[in-house]
C-alpha cells in the first residue's frame, strides 16, 4: 500500500546521467511554498525523509540502504542523497540528484546552454605541458556551427590563455569564449593566428550528427552518427531508415562514439529498425527489466508479469536484409547505446570497432515532488535490463570490448561520414578491402598519430557528459 501511495503521490518522469551536480542550499530551510495566507517552511529533514521514502520504494538496492533512523536527516539534501546510496562510486556509480528538477528534465531531453561542441584533448608536444582541443563534433544550429567551426578544427587558447594539462578540462565553462585556433601539420601544432568569439545559448540538441549512404565494394553502406536517444527524434530515425531501405542499404554502420544514452524506448526503436528478420520476431522478447522486489511485486499485481518484458515490434522501415551491423564505440558509449548492442547480440552478428564501452547495464527513473514543496529531482538507479537470452554481463568498467581496437588519435580528424575517417574506414575495409577514391584525392592531407590524453572527450557543458538510460515507471491502475 505504501508503494502504491508513492506511485500516486509523486511525479516521476524518465531521465539521464551518472555524474552528480552539487549545489549548496541553506542548512535548515528549503524553498518555501507561498499561498494567499501562509508561508510553509520545509526543513532539510522534511526533504530527506521524502528522499528516503522514495528511494526505499524504487531504488534497485533498497535493502542496502541505511534505515531512516540511522541517517542524518538534518544534512544538506544533496549530501544526504549520496550518503544513502549502495557502495557509491563502486556498485552504484550512477545515481544522482539535481537541485532543479526543471533543469534536469531539460537536460535529459537534450535542452542545454551550450556552444555546441565536443572536444578531444591532445598534448601539443612531448613535454605534456600544453594541450590542444580538437573538435570531435559540432551540433547543428549551434553558435559554434554558425561561427564556422567544424569537426577537426583545433583550439589552442581560450580567452587568450594557453590551454594546459591543468586548465583544459574547465576552460570551456564560461558563457562567452574567445577561441584561438590552430593547425596540425607534419606532426606539429601551431597557431593559425585566427580566432572566433562564441556565446552559449539554450539549444535543443539535434542528435543526428550525420547520415549518408556510401557505395563501397559493390555494397550500399548506411552510416548514422547518433548523439543521444531522444524520443522527440524517433520519427527522424524512422525517416533515415526509410531512406536507407529505399536506397538498398545492405551494410550498416552506427556511430555511437559520442552517445552516452537516453530514452530506453528510443533505443528499442533503433533495435527494431535494424534487427534481422523483424517479421519473425514481432511479439517475441527483445529485453527484460529487473526492479527491486517490492516494485516487481507491485508491477506484476497491477499488470502481470508481461509488463516486465519488452517485445519486438514491427517497424515498416526496418532494412530487412542485414546479417550484421557495425558499431563505432568509445569509452563514452554508454547505457542506452550499450543496450542496443546487447539487444541485438542474440539475433545477428554485431561488430564493435573502437574502444571498450562505458559499462552501464542499469537505468533510472526521475522522481520529483508533484506538490512542488521543493525543486529536487532524484535520478536513482531503479532497474537492470537483460537481453532475450537473459544476458547482461557488460556492467563493468570495461563494458563491451571491441572486436577491432582503435584509438581516435589520428589527426587531422576527417568529417563524420567521410569514408577516410579512421573509424568508419575500418568498418569499410572489413566490408570490402578496396581503396576509396574521390575526384579530389590529391587534396586529402595524410594523417599522423598524435599524443591524445587518455580521457574521454568532453563537451562545453558538463551535463552533456552524463551517461544514462532512463524510462518511465508504470502508472498504477485506479
Amino acid at each position: 500500500m505504501q508503494l502504491k501511495k508513492l506511485l500516486i503521490g509523486i511525479l516521476i518522469i524518465g531521465i539521464i546521467s551518472c555524474n552528480k551536480t552539487v549545489t549548496t542550499l541553506p542548512e535548515t530551510v528549503v524553498k518555501p511554498v507561498v499561498d494567499n495566507t501562509t508561508v510553509t517552511k520545509f526543513t532539510n529533514a522534511d526533504v530527506n525523509t521524502w528522499i528516503h521514502e522514495n528511494m526505499s520504494a524504487y531504488y534497485l538496492w533498497p535493502d542496502k540502504m541505511p534505515a531512516l533512523a540511522n541517517t542524518n536527516t538534518s544534512s544538506n539534501p544533496m549530501d544526504y542523497f549520496y550518503s544513502i546510496l549502495y557502495d557509491y562510486k563502486n556498485t552504484d556509480r550512477f545515481s544522482w540528484i539535481d537541485s532543479s528538477s526543471a533543469n534536469l528534465i531539460n537536460q535529459l531531453n537534450g535542452i542545454n546552454t551550450v556552444l555546441g561542441i565536443r572536444v578531444s584533448p591532445f598534448y601539443t608536444n612531448d613535454t605534456k605541458a600544453n594541450v590542444a582541443l580538437v573538435l570531435a563534433y559540432v551540433l547543428k544550429g549551434s553558435p559554434a556551427e554558425k561561427s564556422g567551426l567544424k569537426r577537426g578544427d583545433i583550439i589552442l587558447s581560450i580567452n587568450d590563455q594557453a590551454l594546459t594539462s591543468s586548465n583544459y578540462n574547465s576552460a570551456l565553462q564560461n558563457q562567452t569564449l574567445k577561441l584561438g585556433l590552430g593547425d596540425y601539420n607534419n606532426k606539429v601544432f601551431s597557431s593559425s593566428g585566427k580566432s572566433v568569439t562564441v556565446t552559449k545559448v539554450e539549444l535543443q540538441t539535434n542528435p543526428i550528427l550525420k547520415d549518408t549512404v556510401i557505395n563501397w565494394a559493390g555494397k550500399k553502406v548506411g552510416y548514422l552518427a547518433y548523439l543521444q536517444f531522444l524520443s522527440s527524434f524517433d520519427d527522424s530515425l524512422r525517416a533515415i531508415f526509410s531512406r536507407f531501405k529505399q536506397q538498398g542499404v545492405n551494410e550498416l554502420v552506427i556511430d555511437l562514439r559520442y552517445n552516452g544514452g537516453g530514452y530506453v524506448s528510443s533505443s528499442d526503436l533503433l533495435t527494431n529498425l535494424m534487427v534481422k528478420d523483424i517479421a519473425s520476431r514481432v511479439d517475441k522478447v527483445m529485453n527484460k527489466r529487473q526492479y527491486n522486489d517490492a516494485y516487481t511485486r507491485e508491477v506484476i499485481k497491477q499488470y502481470g508479469a508481461s509488463a516486465l518484458v519488452t517485445n519486438f515490434k514491427m517497424e515498416s522501415n526496418n532494412i530487412g536484409s542485414l546479417n550484421r551491423v557495425f558499431f563505432l564505440t568509445s569509452t563514452g558509449t554508454a547505457s542506452a547505446s550499450e543496450l542496443i548492442i546487447n539487444n541485438l547480440k542474440p539475433f545477428m552478428n554485431v561488430v564493435l570497432i573502437g574502444e571498450h564501452t562505458y559499462g552501464k547495464n542499469v537505468g533510472s527513473f526521475t522522481i520529483t515532488d508533484n506538490t512542488k514543496r521543493w525543486n529536487y529531482g532524484l535520478q536513482p538507479i531503479t532497474f537492470k535490463i537483460l537481453n532475450a537470452l537473459d544476458q547482461s554481463d557488460y556492467g563493468s568498467v570495461n563494458g563491451f570490448l571491441p572486436d577491432y581496437a582503435l584509438a581516435d588519435d589520428l589527426l587531422p580528424y576527417r568529417l563524420l561520414g567521410d569514408p577516410n575517417e579512421t573509424y568508419l574506414n575500418k568498418a569499410l575495409t572489413i566490408i570490402g578491402p578496396v581503396a576509396y577514391k574521390t575526384n579530389a584525392i590529391g587534396s586529402i592531407k595524410p594523417v599522423s598519430r598524435a599524443n591524445k590524453l587518455q580521457v574521454a572527450s568532453i563537451s562545453d557543458n558538463p551535463v552533456q557528459d552524463k551517461l544514462d538510460m532512463f524510462d518511465k515507471p508504470l502508472k498504477p491502475k485506479n
